[in-house]
């Protein structure tokens, strides 16, 4: 099982929880920091197709 490490979205009221929340204005700077943020933190990356985009380390304990 995996560990979400971070969440990229353009509708702050839809997410929470416990792992950070990058906030962007637009669907494309949505994907552009998911993608970004994908290769900083070795991480997949999973469109829910909802405008968010989570972030995935599945080697995490």
């Amino acid at each position: 099982m995996g560990k979400i490490a971070a969440v990229v979205t353009i509708n702050r009221e839809s997410v929470g929880g416990g792992a950070p929340i990058f906030v962007e204005d637009s669907s494309a700077n949505a994907e552009n920091t998911a993608f970004l943020l994908e290769k900083i933190l070795d991480a997949s990356v999973h469109d829910l197709k909802n405008g968010t985009f989570i972030l995935v380390d599945h080697g995490a304990k």
